[in-house]
């Protein structure tokens, strides 16, 4: 029995000495492969850093107006006998647009200046007669009264025939009409909408701390969706004078030429207020930039003892514009940057340049 026990015991011990002999054998060769192993390099793609003009901006959103707008109505009731203007026409000033049937107002003028010769000639006669001494006061007065209401029931109904009457009060072009012949009117009836748009104009915010950089005759670029790639140039001409105490927002208006007649009001629209010239710049493409939670990085390629290796570097980034950043520190002219293939890098890894368009922007922006 102990001799079975001291066998049993003898092959125990070899089988846990074989896998752990081998177990060992093994990691030794890992060891040794790891450590012979070449240094894995990365593909990457790189830029580098040259001297670039900057215009910076101010970024704002708004609507469009026109210069002058209004939806034109009536101030009385009655019946449209003529329409005089065709939907989406250039009209005039003082252009009558819409009549309304006056025929009633218009008898009654006629009768009332027929009676007005009469009574002129009697207030006349009666004030060389009450000069005279002849006729008493009263009957002077009365004959006056009487001639000065005539003349004024003229000019009421006059001006009752001209509110009959709806005139454009001011050029421009006029939409799409909502009355038709022979409608009878209400007052406040929307009639057609006028627009004045040789002229439009952007009204939007900016914050308080912008004031500094804003003034008067100031260029802006006006973009809207209808035309992306085409901005409109404007200028600023109106900034209010208080700022909100509820936002700390400041209102500006700027004016837009619109002589091809592109804006119409109601566009969205957003603003880029041009701010001077910044020269010799550090601009480098958004790609090169590793966004964490830690700040913004970038990697620049070093050559090390002929061995291509990167360096983390953190950087403030200042505005963005389009595919481009302004880099305000971190970086400096001639550092060659990583625009691709950051992902798999870490400080002081080995990396090969190699030819890529995985970050050039496509000519045209592919449906969903």
């Amino acid at each position: 029995m102990k001799k079975w026990t001291f066998f049993m015991l003898l092959i125990a011990t070899l089988l846990f000495g074989s896998v752990i002999g081998f177990n060992l054998f093994k990691q030794q060769k890992i060891a040794e492969y790891m450590a012979n192993r070449p240094e894995p390099d990365f593909p990457v793609t790189v830029t580098e850093v040259t001297a670039n003009d900057w215009t910076p901006v101010i970024e704002a959103i708004g609507f469009i107006e026109p210069n002058q707008g209004v939806t034109l109505t009536t101030e009385t009731s009655g019946v449209i006998d003529k329409i005089a203007f065709e939907s989406g026409t250039q009209v005039s000033v003082g252009q009558p647009l819409v009549l309304l049937d006056s025929k009633v107002e218009a008898a009654n003028l006629k009768s009332t200046k027929a009676r007005l010769p009469a009574a002129e000639a009697k207030y006349k006669r009666y004030k060389g007669l009450y000069t005279k001494g002849s006729i008493s006061k009263e009957s002077y007065d009365e004959a006056e009264a009487n001639f000065l209401s005539l003349s004024a029931d003229i000019e009421s109904l006059k001006a009752s025939i001209e509110r009959r009457e709806i005139k454009a009060p001011f050029a421009g072009v006029v939409g799409i009409r909502n009355v038709y012949l022979g409608q009878y009117l209400q007052p406040g009836t929307d009639i057609v909408r006028l627009e004045d748009t040789s002229i439009m104009r952007l009204r939007f915010t900016v914050s308080q701390t912008d004031i500094s950089r804003i003034s008067l005759g100031q260029e802006v670029d006006i973009f809207v969706d209808a035309y992306p790639t085409s901005p409109f140039r404007g200028s600023i001409t109106a900034i209010e004078p208080a700022v909100s105490v509820q936002s700390g927002l400041i209102q500006v208006q700027a004016d837009i030429p619109n002589n091809d007649g592109l804006l119409r009001s109601g566009m969205f629209a957003r603003a880029h207020i041009i701010l001077p010239k910044l020269v010799d710049q550090v601009i480098v493409p958004q790609t090169a930039i590793t966004f964490t939670l830690y700040g913004d990085n970038v990697y620049v390629m070093k050559n090390v003892e002929g061995v291509e290796r990167v360096e983390q570097r953190v950087v403030k980034v200042g505005e963005r514009k389009g595919a481009d950043a302004h880099i305000l520190s971190g970086l400096e002219i001639g550092d060659i940057v990583i625009t691709s293939g950051q992902v798999r890098l870490s400080n002081n890894a080995k990396v090969r340049v190699v030819e890529s368009n995985a970050t050039t922007p496509p000519a045209k922006t592919p449906k969903l």
